[in-house]
């Protein structure tokens, strides 16, 4: 089974990954960004660090991770089906464990292994993350509220693929992508009902998975489509889905994504397959940032604080050492 997941997920970007806000002195992820005046300047040299390694053979694969205020990474272990936390030190405690499907989890679309995905951390310090496992009663968005047991608050379609995880504050919605069905769903804070809001053609799977990691930003929806190497930008016209932008193209393996800055400007991403971070800027173009010589090992999800990335690894195909790194440039004070 193993092997077989190592297989099939070779260009999974799951998760949109929630961002995260971890103090650059307790950091647990990734790479340099330039600071907006310095845009279009060519990227400083990265330093990186790697804070946690985590265990390939107990499916700790990190697939997506939102930071609290106190430097801790919650962090979602796609194999394991578990929810963890990550202290600032590297520490490794495990929230919560998702029962295995009856099958275990050889009817999950697309991939063969029932998997958490992506996950948010809301104010209040509630966690809420995606469980995909081929079977109608566990499939769906979940609640983890401190010394509880993980809730089920929307029930999702076992044959789909839930993944890319956002919240937007002031609506009070969910917006989670399906990179089987190739769509984008909605589910209120509260739980309840989901319900489709978008399945443009630029959603859609060409092969193996559609749209895969997203975030909501300045009225819009940013999604990525991993199977058509695409980024894309949905505005929302009061509560609905605006026509479908293509923002940048040709980015073979986009996963999980990131804004660097206070614009929509510069674009953080994980590809996984190619095993890089790259920024890309309002024109589309992608510059990397770190590669495999960094200790990338198909890195799935991003997230900026100021001047530092934050990115996890989890070495689907290159089966080494899945990791939480840190990196900044050279001075750079966070």
């Amino acid at each position: 089974m193993r092997n077989r997941m190592l297989t099939l997920a070779v260009a999974t970007v799951a998760a949109g990954i929630a961002l995260v806000t971890v103090p650059p002195s307790n950091a647990a992820t990734i790479a340099a960004v330039p600071s907006p005046s310095t845009a279009q300047a060519r990227p400083p040299a990265v330093t990186s660090r790697i804070v946690a390694h985590f265990d390939l053979a107990k499916g700790q694969l990190p697939e997506n991770v939102a930071l609290g205020p106190d430097g801790t990474a919650y962090v979602t272990f796609a194999s394991a089906r578990q929810v963890a936390a990550i202290s600032p030190s590297g520490a490794t405690r495990i929230l919560a464990t998702l029962p295995a499907p009856a099958d275990g989890g050889a009817g999950t679309p697309a991939l063969g292994f029932a998997l958490t995905t992506g996950i948010v951390r809301t104010g209040d310090g509630t966690l809420y993350f995606l469980y995909a496992s081929g079977d109608a009663a566990t499939t769906g968005l979940y609640r983890l509220r401190r010394g509880q047991e993980p809730q089920r608050i929307a029930a999702l379609p076992a044959g789909g693929l839930p993944n890319g995880l956002a919240y937007d504050e002031p609506a009070k919605t969910f917006y989670l992508t399906d990179s089987v069905k190739g769509t984008v769903t909605t589910v209120p804070l509260d739980g309840g009902s989901a319900r489709v809001w978008s399945a443009a053609r630029e959603l859609s799977a060409t092969g193996f998975l559609g749209a895969n990691g997203i975030k909501v930003r300045h009225g819009a929806v940013w999604v990525t489509n991993l199977d058509r190497g695409t980024l894309l930008r949905i505005p929302i016209d009061r509560g609905r889905p605006g026509p479908v932008r293509v923002k940048a193209a040709g980015l073979a393996g986009i996963d999980d994504i990131a804004f660097a800055g206070t614009g929509d400007d510069q674009v953080i991403a994980a590809l996984n397959g190619p095993n890089k971070v790259v920024r890309i800027d309002a024109a589309g173009r992608a510059k990397t940032l770190l590669t495999a010589a960094a200790g990338l090992q198909n890195p799935t999800s991003v997230a900026v604080r100021d001047r530092t990335v934050y990115v996890l690894s989890a070495a689907y195909t290159t089966a080494t050492d899945p990791n939480l790194m840190l990196a900044a440039p050279p001075g750079a004070s966070g």
